[in-house]
């Protein structure tokens, strides 16, 4: 029952003590934490960077799904990523929203060092390991494991900045427990049909994320697109409300062709169109609500929803946002 272990930095791979880490490890150094017997089967390694997770780019999220899908067309029954915790809700959407087979790809990190007193980095690549091999986790498409949980890829967030837990899916739970040396299915989570890249495509086209606050007025969002944002996912307050100067540019935005997708700042609960002035005028003008996805995870869809599509961004982002 081979595995495939991809590498990718994080601090997971990171030792030097606090204030000074840096991500060092390779895939047969962490396999090496774990002791022999412990992986219960041959795992094959590579290394694909060694980075913190916030220094990854779109190009560096496609070489690696290219590495899982290398890796799952070589035979292995499934793969696991260890990946920085700051961007690994990212990464484990993009990978989700592109991945078409039904073994399983399982993200995993740390919390704490490599060389911390009391790493946690062992106990959830050993949990990952089991998950990716146990047949309760085919078909659930990518998951995180942390903590003795796993998470679907969508909806999953990063909760917590220290804590070792440090993630959660707001609204819908974990999808499986590994504990005890087996691993218990809890829920199947719902996906939409993977999707495809042309192999052509090496990044993702820009798309930025503009915040709101009160007395917001245009500047941020304007500043977006003059970057040249291809699109803009606009992390409005409550339901989908933004301020009035940022509602205005978001409907110039939109009359100009413009993709723009509306998510909220709270973290847990839909955008939907209930105040007149607010998320209804967004959609009534061309803005796309995003449901309960993060800003993050809504930026990453539609950026693989314009690479896939660039030549028609307003239908790439409504096509996209109107899966389930």
């Amino acid at each position: 029952m081979p595995l495939q272990l991809i590498a990718t930095g994080g601090t997971i791979s990171s030792t030097g003590g606090l204030g000074h880490l840096e991500a060092r490890l390779g895939a047969q150094d962490l396999l090496a934490t774990l002791g022999g017997g412990t992986t219960g089967g041959d795992v094959r390694t590579l290394d694909l960077t060694t980075v913190v997770s916030s220094a990854l780019t779109g190009a560096d999220l496609l070489r690696l799904h290219r590495a899982v899908r290398a890796a799952l067309d070589s035979g292995v029954d499934g793969v696991v990523v260890t990946h920085g915790t700051d961007a690994m809700e990212e990464t484990a959407f993009l990978l989700d929203l592109l991945h078409d087979d039904e073994r399983p790809v399982v993200l995993t990190g740390a919390q704490r060092a490599a060389d911390a007193v009391g790493p946690d980095g062992p106990a959830n690549l050993a949990a990952a390991l089991q998950l990716a091999a146990d047949p309760a986790a085919r078909g659930c498409g990518v998951l995180l494991a942390f903590d003795g949980e796993a998470y679907a890829a969508r909806g999953v967030r990063k909760v917590h900045t220290v804590r070792a837990g440090a993630f959660a899916a707001p609204g819908l739970g974990p999808t499986h427990r590994i504990a005890a040396g087996r691993v218990d299915l809890l829920h199947r989570p719902l996906r939409a049909k993977p999707r495809t890249l042309p192999d052509d495509v090496v990044d993702l086209p820009r798309v930025d994320v503009v915040g709101t606050h009160l007395g917001a007025d245009a500047t941020l969002f304007d500043a977006a697109l003059a970057a040249g944002a291809r699109g803009v996912v606009v992390q409005a307050m409550g339901a989908g409300n933004t301020p009035p100067a940022v509602t205005e540019a978001v409907l110039r935005a939109c009359g100009a062709g413009v993709p723009v997708v509306v998510c909220s700042r709270v973290p847990e609960g839909p955008v939907a169109p209930v105040y007149g002035s607010g998320g209804s005028a967004l959609q009534r003008g061309g803005a796309v609500l995003a449901g309960d996805l993060s800003p993050w995870q809504a930026r990453t869809l539609l950026a693989v929803a314009l690479a896939d599509e660039p030549h028609d961004p307003v239908r790439a982002c409504a096509t996209a946002f109107a899966r389930p």
